[in-house]
């Protein structure tokens, strides 16, 4: 066991939720895009918080928002906003709420626009691939690239909100667009 966590990129540390989080999702290329809702959902949450904070209210967030049905929580009203506010399960940030229901709107428009979000994400990547980086310590892995600097810029333009450059590249990193596993990292060649 001592020689897996040795193996294991050090961010994750020991906490449980954290380990399973790399050892299953972080970094594995995701390409169904109720699922890429689900990490730009939680990813826009995070902004100014710790993700472990919002790993533990993930189960709230998917009960607060129909289980990342973007078309359902499209569709959410002022009422739902208020309801939310109420909900333990959430970070309880009135902003935050509302850029999600906005924000489901502009990632819908994007799918038509697109074909999917998926194909969206890839577009701002050369040759529309994923990318692997090669670090060897986590103090190389960057906090954004021109990748998420262009992908952000042109959400904001689209009108999303709470997805900056930085949590751009944490998404592209969740969603194993960008593979930031370290060199020494045993889930670096995982496929899932």
């Amino acid at each position: 066991m001592e020689d897996i966590i040795n193996k294991r990129c050090g961010w994750a540390g020991t906490d449980e939720l954290y380990v399973k989080y790399h050892d299953e999702e972080w970094g594995q290329l995701v390409n169904d895009d109720k699922t890429l809702f689900e990490f730009l959902v939680l990813e826009s949450a995070q902004a100014g918080l710790s993700w472990i904070t919002i790993l533990r209210k993930r189960e709230g967030y998917r009960k607060a928002f129909y289980n990342f049905d973007v078309e359902k929580v499209a569709g959410m009203t002022p009422n739902d906003i208020e309801r939310l506010m109420k909900f333990d399960g959430i970070v309880k940030n009135r902003l935050k709420i509302a850029s999600t229901i906005t924000n489901a709107q502009y990632f819908i428009a994007i799918q038509k626009e697109f074909g999917s979000f998926y194909n969206y994400t890839l577009s701002f990547f050369p040759k529309q691939q994923p990318v692997k980086n090669n670090f060897k310590s986590l103090s190389e892995v960057p906090a954004s690239s021109p990748e998420s600097d262009a992908m952000s810029k042109d959400m904001k333009k689209r009108g999303f909100k709470f997805f900056g450059s930085t949590i751009c590249y944490a998404y592209m990193q969740a969603a194993g667009f960008v593979n930031d596993h370290l060199d020494s990292c045993f889930c670096r060649e995982k496929k899932i």
